[in-house]
C-alpha cells in the first residue's frame, strides 16, 4: 500500500463518500478510515425530503378539469404547471442543501448516484418527492428491495409509459429499460428482444390510483404464458424482477456502474475488470447488499492508490454542495443554485433523458468550464455574472442571467473558516489551504502565481484571496 498520510485518506474518502470536508473533519478527525466508513454506513437518522402533501398528487390529474364553457381554461392550466414547476424547485433546492448539509454523506451521495440510475423526469411534484424519498430511503440497503420500490413508484412508470401498458397493447418501454438500463446493460447480450416483448406483457397492469399510489389493475394484465429468459410461466411484473436479480450479470452491471461512479471512469483494463468482478460476485452472494458493497470499496487499500485519487471531474452538483460544505456557504437566493445547476448542465430531478447525464469528461465544454473556473470569483468576491445558463425556457433562470451578480450573493463564515487555519504561518498558508481544497501538489508555476494572489491581497483577506483563487484552479474541479 502506498504511503499516504491519514489527512489525504480521509479527504478522499469525504469527496467520494459525499461532498468535500471542512477544515475540522480533516484536522480533528481521530477515527480510523474504516471506523469512519462503517459509521457513514450506519448512520440512521433519515428524514424524508417534503415540500408538497402527498394528496396534491392530483394536481396533473386535475389540469384536465380546469375548463370554463367545455373548453380548456388555458390561463388556469399554465399557472398550475407554474406552480408545480416551482415545487420541483424548491425540492431541489432543499436535496442539494441537504447534500450540503454534512449530514448522512453517504447516503446523500449514492442517492445521486441512484437518481441518475433510475433516471425519471416528470412534471408532477408529488410523484417527484415520493420518487426522491424512495431512491433516499433504499440507498444503502438492498439492491433487490430498491429495483423493486422504485419500479412502482409512479412516477416511473409515467415516465416509462408503463399506466399505457395493457393486455393486447403492450407497451415496451418500461420493460426495456428495466433490462437495458436498470440491471443487465444494454451490451450485455443477456437478454432478446422476445424477452422484452413477454416482460412487457409481464407489466401489463402495473399503475397508480389519483392518490399516487401503485396498483396492479387485473383487468388490464395479460395472465398468459410468457417465455422470459428461457423459463415459461403466467409471470407478472413481480415473477420478471425476481429473474432479472437471479441472473449474475444485474450484479455485474450494478456494482461496475457504482464501481465508475466511487472509483474510476477507466473500467476497460484487466486491473479494474478484476476489481469489479470481484465486487459483483460477492454483491451477488451477499443478495445484493448495497452497503456491504460500498464497504467493500470504501475500505480497500487500493481505493486510495494516488492512480484513484484526484481522477473524478467533480458533477454540477458534487461542485456546488461541496463549495458549500467546505466553506460553510450559504445561498442569498435559492433560484441561484438552479442557475448554477443550468449553466453548468446538471440540474437535478431533470435528468436529459431515461439514460441519465453521461458523467466523466462529458461535464466539462468550453462554456461550462469558464463557468466553472469564474464561479469562485462570482461567490467568494462577487465578481458580476456575465454568463447565460443553457436554454431551456424556463424563464426564472433567464431573468437571473439579466439581473445579474445581485443574485448571486451568499454569506460565509470566513471567522470560523480562517480559525481553523490560525495556527499556519504567512509563508505556510498556501500550501496548508491546497492540501485541504485540491488532490494535486501545487506546481511551481501555479504556487507563484497563488502566492502572488495573496500578496496583492487587501490587509487582513490573504485567506479569502488565496481560497478563491485555488478553487478557480482546474485541479479544483477533480476529486
Amino acid at each position: 500500500m502506498e504511503n499516504i498520510s491519514k489527512s489525504e485518506r480521509l479527504q478522499h474518502l469525504y469527496w467520494r463518500a459525499g461532498f468535500g470536508a471542512t477544515p475540522e473533519q480533516l484536522l480533528k478527525e481521530g477515527r480510523p478510515v474504516k471506523t469512519l466508513v462503517k459509521e457513514m454506513l450506519t448512520q440512521s437518522d433519515f428524514q424524508p425530503l417534503v415540500v408538497v402533501d402527498v394528496d396534491q398528487f392530483e394536481n396533473n390529474k386535475t389540469l384536465k378539469k380546469l375548463a370554463a364553457n367545455g373548453k380548456p381554461d388555458r390561463d388556469a392550466i399554465k399557472m398550475r404547471i407554474k406552480e408545480n414547476a416551482g415545487l420541483i424547485r424548491d425540492l431541489n433546492v432543499l436535496w442539494i442543501e441537504r447534500m450540503a448539509s454534512g449530514k448522512n454523506i453517504l447516503r446523500e451521495k449514492m442517492a445521486l448516484f441512484w437518481h441518475g440510475h433510475f433516471a425519471c423526469r416528470v412534471l408532477n411534484p408529488a410523484a417527484v418527492q415520493r420518487y426522491l424519498n424512495t431512491i433516499r430511503t433504499h440507498a444503502l440497503s438492498n439492491f433487490a428491495d430498491l429495483l423493486m420500490a422504485v419500479s412502482k413508484e409512479p412516477a416511473m412508470l409515467q415516465f416509462l409509459n408503463n399506466q399505457q401498458n395493457r393486455k393486447g397493447a403492450p407497451n415496451e418501454n418500461f420493460a426495456r429499460e428495466v433490462m437495458e438500463l436498470f440491471t443487465l446493460g444494454r451490451a450485455s447480450g443477456s437478454y432478446t428482444e422476445a424477452d422484452i416483448k413477454d416482460a412487457a406483457r409481464a407489466f401489463t397492469g402495473w399503475g397508480y390510483n389519483l392518490r399516487g399510489e401503485f396498483t396492479f389493475r387485473q383487468n388490464q394484465h395479460d395472465d398468459g404464458l410468457k417465455t422470459i429468459f428461457g423459463q415459461t410461466g403466467h409471470f407478472k411484473g413481480e415473477d420478471v424482477i425476481r429473474l432479472l436479480l437471479e441472473k449474475k450479470q444485474t450484479a455485474r452491471f450494478v456494482a461496475g456502474k457504482i464501481y465508475q461512479f466511487l472509483v474510476s471512469e477507466q473500467t476497460d483494463n484487466p486491473e479494474a475488470q478484476t476489481r469489479i468482478q470481484g465486487l459483483a460476485e460477492k454483491f451477488y452472494k451477499s443478495g445484493y447488499d448495497i452497503a456491504g458493497l460500498l464497504e467493500d470499496i470504501l475500505t480497500a487499500d487500493w481505493f486510495y492508490e494516488t492512480s484513484v485519487r484526484g481522477n473524478r471531474i467533480k458533477s454540477p452538483v458534487e461542485l456546488i454542495a461541496g463549495m458549500q460544505h467546505s466553506l460553510g456557504l450559504v445561498f442569498q437566493q435559492k433560484q441561484s443554485l438552479i442557475f448554477i445547476q443550468r449553466t453548468l448542465g446538471q440540474v437535478l430531478l431533470y435528468p436529459p433523458n431515461v439514460a441519465g447525464w453521461p458523467g466523466g469528461r462529458n461535464w466539462i465544454d468550453s462554456s461550462s468550464l469558464l463557468f466553472r473556473m469564474k464561479l469562485p470569483d462570482l461567490l467568494l468576491r462577487s465578481q458580476p455574472v456575465t454568463m447565460q445558463p443553457k436554454q431551456d425556457g424556463d424563464v426564472n433562470t433567464q431573468l437571473l442571467a439579466r439581473r445579474g451578480s445581485d443574485l448571486m450573493q451568499v454569506k460565509i463564515d470566513w471567522d470560523a473558516f480562517e480559525k481553523s487555519f490560525s495556527g499556519v504561518s504567512s509563508g505556510q498558508l498556501a500550501d496548508a489551504l491546497a492540501a485541504y481544497l485540491i488532490q494535486q501538489p501545487l506546481g511551481k508555476t501555479q504556487r507563484a502565481v497563488i502566492l502572488q494572489t495573496a500578496a496583492g491581497s487587501v490587509r487582513g483577506e490573504p485567506i479569502r484571496d488565496l481560497t478563491a483563487a485555488l478553487m478557480a484552479l482546474p485541479e479544483y474541479q477533480l476529486c
